[in-house]
């Protein structure tokens, strides 16, 4: 049990990724929207892995720097608070997307997806120059560095103006979302 809760909390990308498809799988046989996953997919996706996965970064980060450090295989310093920082930004706009309309969901796969592929790059470099292949630089965090921004664009693509709670109608704002999905 221990060896499970260590692997869930160390690859916290796959995590929150696997319990967005689950929130989204719940929510969307609870209110059984027809043609509604896709839209269900996506808000989740940017609740746990953008959202959730960015705001355990920040903490990890900015209050537990030397583990964040040594897990990745390099030394702390003072950078992994900017790192931190910059993931509580990218949180914060998340959040924000969950039920936000189609540009600020957007912005919340392009900003975080170019900071993820700029670390997968990182991770390659320092893998080359370094023989770095400690878990957290070239383990399942690698991988999902790659991924997560093709995962994010793909739902972006398949959700925006074209799936059954957008369709021929403007962008929507916050709650209205909500709102638009339970009246169909």
């Amino acid at each position: 049990m221990a060896g499970a809760i260590a692997f869930a909390l160390g690859n916290f990308t796959l995590t929150f990724l696997v319990l967005g498809l689950v929130a989204a799988a719940v929510s969307h046989w609870r209110r059984r929207i027809p043609g509604g996953a896709r839209e269900e997919v996506f808000a989740w996706f940017l609740f746990f892995s953008i959202g959730v996965s960015f705001f355990y970064n920040f903490v990890f980060h900015v209050f537990f720097g030397d583990l964040a450090a040594s897990y990745i295989g390099w030394q702390n310093s003072p950078f992994q608070a900017e790192v931190g920082y910059a993931s509580l930004g990218f949180a914060v706009v998340g959040f924000l997307a969950f039920r936000g309309g189609d540009e600020v969901r957007l912005a919340a796969v392009v900003g975080p997806g170019l900071f993820l592929w700029g670390a997968a790059l990182g991770h390659v470099l320092d893998m080359i120059r370094s023989h770095n292949f400690a878990p957290g630089n070239a383990g399942v965090i690698f991988w999902t560095d790659i991924l997560l921004p093709v995962v994010g664009l793909g739902l972006w693509l398949a959700s925006r103006g074209r799936g059954p709670a957008r369709r021929a109608e403007a962008p929507m704002r916050g709650g209205d979302r909500v709102a638009r999905l339970s009246r169909r």
